[in-house]
């Protein structure tokens, strides 16, 4: 008897203003990228992820590695993390080179999967200046 994997399919942000949308929803900051994620709150839908690698981050070659890295990982794992309805977005930063793939992955379901720490207020901004 052979066992069959059931894909959970990612669908892709492609637009200039679906990925502003889903900049106003949470920001959660791993060490390698930050993840923003927006509730759509249509639960029938699939997920869909977007990604962000700046110029900052290195030349073409090495963005595009960046891209394909982050792509493999929601690919492979963290698509079955996603909630149906949300959006999220990857930021790269340059250390997604260089750390190895297992512990990214690791990272980008654990921040998935997790909740957003919460926003400091002006008031506790203004105390610790």
């Amino acid at each position: 008897m052979t066992e069959t994997k059931i894909k959970k399919t990612v669908g892709r942000l492609k637009s200039r203003p679906q990925f502003l949308a889903v900049r106003e929803g949470e920001s959660r900051r791993g060490r390698t990228f930050l993840l923003e994620v927006l509730d759509r709150h249509v639960p029938d839908e699939q997920p869909r992820v977007g990604f962000t690698i700046t110029k900052k981050q290195g030349n073409a070659v090495e963005r595009n590695r960046m891209r394909r890295r982050l792509k493999e990982a929601v690919r492979q794992s963290a698509g079955f993390a996603m909630k149906n309805g949300h959006d999220y977005v990857i930021v790269a930063r340059r250390e997604v080179l260089a750390v190895p793939f297992a512990d990214m992955t690791a990272q980008l379901i654990e921040r998935i999967e997790g909740r957003p720490k919460p926003k400091r207020s002006e008031e506790t901004r203004s105390r610790k200046a």
